[in-house]
């Protein structure tokens, strides 16, 4: 059986792709600023992820799922690379904004927003208004336990008081949202590890294991660099104080999990 083509990909020139990065390191000195990308939301990730991310796992009218949609970063991307998107975010204002800055954007691509917890958000009506079954692509930018207090809402991950209700708040979102995307195709975990009284937590691991125990298959571990911040460039000399004080590394990377969803997952 020939192998169902996934992404734009000519293969036969395949050396003409240099934009795409194949590595599992990814060295990314600044944010992509270009269109409505503006990087004013605490938290939010950088554009190069979910580009590169459509790139390798989408086709041009294939339809995104980003559940943690936040100021609308892969809402945007999806306008520029003529993605179809789905955006849900527990925020209704920070919503709002992702819909202004994506909709806004050069494009013509469907894009969806929902203001919801996707936990137990019902997409079934945007699918069948779309006239689609499953979407191609799921990109997860959960946040990172509770080291952001982005808001009080009941449902929001980073409200939660320990690792275990994190996890399984995290695991929850995974089997309500991944039942909508198609048999073998990819999503992807943007998470990094934190450093919570005076330990390492691992939270890449714990979010590795708990998919594996879904039966995803585990693709690609990517490391990606977190390039400085101004708060952080602030904030450098009492970090490396601190770090030589308390025995360990300050955090300069996170990670880019990537699972396949397989007839074995059991979602």
């Amino acid at each position: 059986m020939k192998k169902k083509k996934i992404n734009d990909i000519d293969m036969k020139n395949w050396k003409n792709y240099d934009d795409i990065i194949t590595d599992s390191l990814w060295i990314i000195d600044k944010r992509d600023n270009s269109g409505n990308h503006l990087g004013d939301y605490h938290g939010n990730f950088i554009p190069q992820i979910p580009n590169q991310l459509m790139k390798r796992y989408t086709k041009e009218d294939d339809w995104v799922l980003d559940a943690f949609a936040g100021s609308g970063t892969t809402l945007i991307e999806c306008r520029k690379l003529n993605r179809n998107g789905i955006g849900i975010d527990i925020d209704k204002d920070i919503l709002e904004v992702a819909k202004e800055r994506s909709t806004t954007e050069i494009g013509t691509s469907e894009l969806e927003f929902i203001n919801a917890d996707s936990a137990v958000v019902d997409l079934n009506n945007i699918l069948v208004k779309n006239k689609i079954d499953k979407v191609q692509l799921i990109i997860y930018h959960p946040p990172y336990w509770d080291i952001i207090k982005f808001n009080d809402l009941k449902g929001n991950l980073a409200n939660l008081s320990t690792l275990d209700e994190f996890l399984d708040g995290f695991s929850k979102v995974i089997d309500n949202t991944a039942k909508y995307l198609e048999r073998d195709r990819y999503l992807a975990i943007v998470i990094g590890d934190i450093y919570k009284k005076g330990k390492w937590i691992p939270l890449n691991s714990y979010i590795t294991q708990l998919m594996l125990a879904k039966n995803f298959l585990l693709k690609s571990v990517v490391v990606k660099n977190v390039s400085e911040t101004k708060a952080k460039q602030n904030n450098k000399s009492i970090w490396r104080y601190r770090s030589l004080l308390g025995g360990f590394y300050v955090f300069s990377h996170e990670y880019i999990l990537i699972f396949q969803k397989t007839k074995k997952t059991n979602i």
